[in-house]
């Protein structure tokens, strides 16, 4: 049985003028010399072909090498949006088609997101951001440890749905970011929290001490970017601090704290100042 966006061991049965057929049908499944080695194959040659369907819904082969097969997530970039869907490069010469239906978040064009490909009703290969369905849990992993992910969704409070090493279900609670994350953005990640269902909490922020360092960087150059002082102190409200700085307020505090002991800076009511030496 022929599996449709898989690689599949088929035998060359007769050769055409645009290309060899294999076995697996009645007819024979065409794979067009554009799509084959370098060298002439040989009747009755098996060949380890990919198998998929072309714009006339024909089964076509090619050895060329997807970016996807069938029941796999994969990194892959939206290429055109229409009425009733987008269409990404797997990349074979015909995109994969993504339903208005499948797609839980807002497509861009040109941008990469995460996608699980599967076939569809009428036999077609289809791609869906629905993702949760092939990720796994993470059985072995270290607290504390440092690795990457890619952002696949939105849960109802706010928290960021992450695919980690783009295999494992992750969290990002909404405490823990303060940057603009949205899907199909990949980040660089420390494991936080094992849950008992598996999934993995995760957040982009580094550790206490080295993100309070730099936070007082950037603290220190925008003052310097504007003349020595600005009207940000202790007081500012946590939304303000999060958009001019990407930080909490509780951090933002430590930070000032920071700066004053080192004799950096001054605050007052009217925000805060470099000290000149």
């Amino acid at each position: 049985m022929i599996k449709l966006g898989d690689f599949n061991d088929l035998e060359v049965i007769r050769e055409s003028s645009i290309g060899y057929y294999l076995d697996g049908t009645d007819d024979g499944i065409l794979l067009p010399y554009g799509n084959t080695l370098e060298r002439k194959l040989e009747l009755g040659e098996k060949i380890h072909a990919f198998i998929y369907r072309d714009s006339k819904d024909r089964l076509i082969a090619t050895l060329k090498t997807p970016l996807a097969t069938i029941h796999t997530v994969a990194y892959l970039e939206v290429k055109s949006i229409t009425e009733l869907g987008a269409f990404v490069d797997f990349g074979l010469e015909r995109d994969i088609f993504v339903p208005i239906k499948e797609q839980k978040y807002k497509l861009e064009l040109g941008r990469k997101y995460l996608f699980y490909i599967y076939e569809d009703k009428t036999h077609r290969l289809a791609a869906t951001t629905d993702i949760d369905r092939a990720l796994d849990i993470w059985e072995d992993v270290t607290l504390g440890e440092e690795t990457t992910g890619t952002i696949y969704g939105y849960q109802t409070n706010g928290s960021l749905m992450i695919a980690v090493n783009g295999l494992c279900r992750g969290v990002i609670l909404n405490n823990e970011y303060f940057s603009d994350l949205r899907p199909g953005d990949e980040v660089k990640v420390r494991v936080k929290k094992i849950y008992e269902d598996g999934k993995v909490g995760v957040t982009p922020r580094r550790q206490k001490l080295e993100e309070r360092s730099e936070l007082q960087e950037k603290i220190l150059q925008y003052l310097k970017d504007n003349g020595g002082s600005m009207s940000y102190n202790d007081k500012t409200s946590p939304e303000t601090i999060k958009e001019i700085f990407n930080s909490s307020k509780n951090y933002f505090k430590m930070a000032l704290g920071g700066l004053m002991r080192q004799n950096l800076i001054t605050q007052d009511e009217n925000g805060t100042k470099l000290i000149k030496k």
